[in-house]
């Protein structure tokens, strides 16, 4: 990578930081913002007139007496048939088949799977039916664990080569592709370029951006998840964002084993980039740590995550949904300017940050953008784990939890109809054979 050094690439004096470190987050902030996030998510799209304690309800109600919609978001793209046939007496067909197991259809595959709505009653089963926010948490505990063994994973895969030798040649090759590549006219402006500019003259906001970097990722992502949870129109539109988001997740990981990747802020000093985040003591809890992966520049989840949450605010708008989703969303004029501004500024934002804090390349973001294309395109094969996601829950003894997602726009709205039990949920699904939204 020689060019580095014979080229306007190479700068003859480091840029200069002269600002004072901020003010530093105590260590418990980011863990209590995130808590009381996800507690309030979870207050807010509660299933309301459901008990946790209490005499449970009968679980030989009639399926009638559930709102239709309540339960069509559970299992999406899946059809639900048992194992007995039917003879038209719907109470004793949720009598006779209640228990037997259940088949599940998903890209022309039939998979066999346990009925788990014999555990409805179940104490920690009525826990998740009154709250089913707590699967979002679930899910995304799974991810985060999954990011966590990335770096582990990476490391054992070059250790006789050494990742950081390796990770430091992959961050040169993306310069190099950036300046001499095909692609090059794709990026008019390096990176130095940009932190340059804010390092002569603009250190204040270099220092807005450093906190930026450290608390938006975590906290804001997971906010976002629980106001979609909430404020989305049904929860087959949520849950494609949810596996959008989740796939681009798996894909990123993935090149973060095979392709470790230096950010800019770890390169050599004679590269001309500054670790102003550490400078201003400004790195997140929840990206320190033994099984942090500090070299996963490529591609930036930071603005893949952004682009993504843009795109959503975009069609939350009401400008781009169908117009099934815009009656149901109803929004003013002010609040379609709104999230039009706030999913193209979120965005431009976190771009700006990574790119002024040296913590990815412009082509991280490239990437980013592609897998989050790509993810979306073919996020509906994640349905495959539904009936993985099924045995977890017999293993658990619960039964899965109908989600609450779109009830503010209809779903569920009089107390009558909401879901008295978790067990009317498969007899329903099972009585009408009907095609639900998505898991």
């Amino acid at each position: 990578m020689d060019f580095i050094a014979t080229n306007s690439t190479t700068l003859l004096q480091p840029p200069q930081w002269n600002s004072k470190p901020a003010w530093k987050l105590p260590g418990w902030g980011e863990p209590v913002m995130v808590a009381m996030i996800l507690f309030t998510a979870m207050v807010l799209t509660r299933r309301r007139g459901y008990r946790v304690f209490g005499r449970p309800s009968s679980p030989y109600r009639s399926h009638l007496d559930i709102a239709p919609d309540s339960a069509r978001p559970s299992d999406g793209l899946l059809t639900y048939y048992s194992n007995s046939g039917h003879n038209g007496e719907e109470d004793d067909f949720v009598r006779t088949t209640k228990h037997h197991r259940k088949k599940k259809y998903c890209s022309g595959i039939s998979f066999d799977t346990p009925d788990t709505s014999r555990f409805a009653n179940n104490m920690h089963s009525r826990m998740l039916q009154r709250f089913p926010f707590l699967i979002e948490m679930f899910y995304w505990t799974t991810n985060f664990l999954f990011y966590r063994m990335t770096s582990t994973l990476s490391q054992r895969m070059f250790a006789s080569t050494g990742i950081w030798a390796v990770a430091q040649a992959h961050g040169l090759a993306v310069l190099e592709a950036e300046e001499f590549g095909w692609s090059s006219f794709l990026f008019p402006v390096r990176e130095r370029e940009v932190q340059q500019w804010f390092t002569r003259g603009h250190q204040d906001a270099l220092s807005t951006l450093n906190r930026a970097y450290a608390l938006i990722h975590i906290p804001g992502t997971v906010g976002f998840i629980a106001w979609y949870y909430y404020a989305a129109p049904s929860h087959s539109t949520f849950a494609t964002v949810r596996r959008t988001m989740t796939l681009t997740n798996f894909l990123a990981f993935l090149t973060f084993i095979f392709y470790p990747c230096m950010p800019p802020r770890l390169l050599p000093a004679e590269y001309g980039f500054l670790d102003t985040v550490r400078h201003d003591d400004a790195q997140s809890v929840w990206m320190n740590g033994r099984y942090v992966n500090s070299l996963a520049a490529m591609p930036s989840m930071h603005f893949g995550y952004a682009f993504t949450i843009g795109c959503t605010l975009l069609y939350h708008s009401g400008n781009f949904c169908s117009p099934f989703e815009k009656k149901e969303i109803g929004q003013s004029g002010f609040w379609k300017l709104f999230f039009v501004v706030l999913g193209i500024g979120y965005p431009s934002l976190i771009l700006t940050t990574v790119v002024a804090t040296a913590n990815h390349y412009f082509l991280d973001a490239v990437v980013a953008t592609l897998f989050v294309l790509i993810a979306f395109a073919c996020n509906e094969t994640l349905c495959v784990f539904l009936p993985l996601e099924n045995c977890l829950f017999w293993a658990i003894r619960a039964a899965k939890p109908v989600p609450t997602t779109g009830q503010r726009y209809g779903y569920g709205r009089s107390r009558r109809n909401e879901l008295k039990s978790p067990v009317l949920v498969e007899s329903h699904r099972t009585v009408s054979g009907q095609r639900f939204g998505v898991p």
